[in-house]
């Protein structure tokens, strides 16, 4: 079975080209992938322009104003060539079997999440493995990653769980079937991943995490931390783990604010 991966971005060129790099790397050279560019002035669209061809598609909102990604989403799924489509975060990194084990799981009615394995700048929870592999692109640990992965793929093999959480992979028919993301009140992003779900569970649809499906999330770096990781706290969350708390963008805050309002 066939999957197109949705990657949008905005300003973040260093992260979306290093995540674009790790699906050709890793999944291969005939995956789908259709990154979208939101009005960016970082010379995002040049580097897309660079990559277009046969596997790869590209969409641009001119601006000057952005739209977000609650909308770039959606044009992404119209834009998908396979019945399955997936969002991928622009500061994300994939992994060999990383497709192979969501597709295990879907069918008709159904939403995939993978397991995501991210460094400590959010508190520990059960549906992800907090481990550090690099803050940045140009001092991630590849090879140490990709062996941790090896090892957690052969203790969970074809194991899961019910939940939901990005990265997720769906039909386009079901995502599509409920009207996509709430355009009118989430754009341009913050907690439309919750309504969303929301919706997919008052629609009836199954969730499904794959505990051998795995990406690295560097976390919010087109948004929360998109002005760089700064680390203000240090929290002890048991285990031996510490919360390495970062501090808000302005921009951030602000459209947290408003969008709790509207949630």
């Amino acid at each position: 079975m066939n999957i197109s991966l949705v990657i949008p971005s905005r300003n973040n060129l260093k992260y979306v080209k290093y995540a674009y790099k790790s699906i050709r790397d890793q999944i291969g050279s005939d995956v789908e992938i259709i990154l979208l560019d939101d009005a960016s002035t970082d010379k995002t669209w040049d580097w897309m322009k660079s990559v277009e061809g046969k596997y790869t598609k590209i969409y641009r909102n001119d601006g000057p104003q952005r739209v977000g990604h609650t909308v770039l989403y959606d044009v992404g799924a119209d834009m998908s060539s396979n019945e399955v489509f997936g969002i991928f975060h622009a500061d994300m990194i994939a992994t060999p079997n990383y497709v192979k084990n969501m597709i295990k799981h879907v069918k008709r009615g159904t939403v995939v999440s993978a397991t995501r394995i991210e460094p400590p700048l959010h508190p520990p929870g059960p549906e992800k493995i907090v481990e550090n592999f690099g803050l940045e692109p140009e001092e991630f640990k590849m090879t140490e990653f990709l062996n941790f992965v090896k090892t957690q793929e052969n203790l969970n093999e074809d194991k899961s769980t019910s939940g939901i959480f990005a990265p997720w992979i769906m039909y386009v028919e079901d995502f599509k079937s409920i009207g996509g993301h709430d355009k009118r009140v989430f754009a341009p992003m913050e907690l439309e991943d919750s309504d969303l779900f929301n919706r997919f569970l008052l629609a009836g649809y199954n969730f499904v995490q794959s505990r051998d499906a795995f990406v690295y999330h560097m976390t919010c770096r087109g948004s929360r931390f998109k002005d760089g990781v700064q680390i203000y706290q240090e929290i002890p969350v048991g285990g031996g783990k510490v919360w390495k708390r970062s501090k808000d963008s302005e921009e951030y805050t602000t459209l947290r604010q408003i969008k709790f309002r509207e949630w």
